[in-house]
């Protein structure tokens, strides 16, 4: 029977935020006004880890750089963002963890509400096939095409994403709650919903308010960067 292994990835296999370095990265080389995008990327990313975030606000803040470059200028930015800035975030310890759960033969899936430009490319440096982000427009029905600033369904953030990675598990033709044993690692309190709907929760890297909820709950605690 198959086991699931979901994993966050910001601040979880991670030791960084991709979408707020990512602005930095933009505001560093010029991309958007330095100083306003630097002020905006800082008060939105206090509102994440303080639970209070509106994700539909943030998201027309991110997902606007997009739309206004061509993808193969982006792709250009991207490759030297992941050179410069997230190739030394990769841990070992992070890396092995992955490792673990496919060698067990574990369907594994990264599942953030970071927007799949920027993940999907982090995401197979871990080697994992499968990934449910927050998806950004683009023009048409070519997801290729340039990107709009819209987001494309439902934003994969706290609740959303209980309902993107069922409709994934579905397209697998598997269901959650059928599965023998479902791992989700995550370091953030905004992810209670979904570790609450797995079989076995990991709190990893925990921020202060999750690891509370995990002592409370006798989940376990896994710091990966210690």
């Amino acid at each position: 029977m198959t086991q699931l292994a979901l994993f966050d990835l910001d601040n979880t296999l991670l030791p960084c935020d991709s979408d707020y370095e990512w602005g930095q990265f933009l505001a560093r080389i010029g991309v958007v006004d330095s100083q306003y995008y630097a002020k905006q990327n800082e008060r939105f990313y206090a509102d994440y880890k303080a639970g209070k975030l509106n994700i539909h606000e943030f998201l027309r803040f991110a997902l606007k750089p997009l739309s206004e470059h061509s993808r193969a200028q982006l792709k250009e930015w991207h490759d030297h963002f992941m050179d410069e800035v997230i190739h030394g975030q990769l841990r070992e310890k992070a890396l092995d963890l992955v490792k673990r759960h496919q060698d067990a033969g574990d369907l594994c899936c990264v599942v953030t509400a970071t927007n799949s430009f920027v993940t999907r490319p982090i995401v197979e440096r871990f080697g994992i096939e499968h990934l449910i982000a927050t998806e950004p427009a683009t023009v048409g029905d070519n997801p290729l095409a340039d990107f709009t600033g819209e987001v494309k369904g439902i934003p994969n953030f706290r609740e959303g994403k209980i309902e993107r990675v069922a409709a994934w598990l579905a397209s697998q033709k598997l269901a959650l709650d059928q599965l023998p044993c479902s791992y989700f690692y995550s370091d953030s309190m905004n992810d209670l919903p979904l570790l609450e709907k797995v079989s076995h929760p990991v709190a990893t890297n925990p921020d202060a308010r999750l690891r509370s909820e995990a002592v409370k709950r006798n989940w376990p605690i896994l710091e990966l960067f210690a």
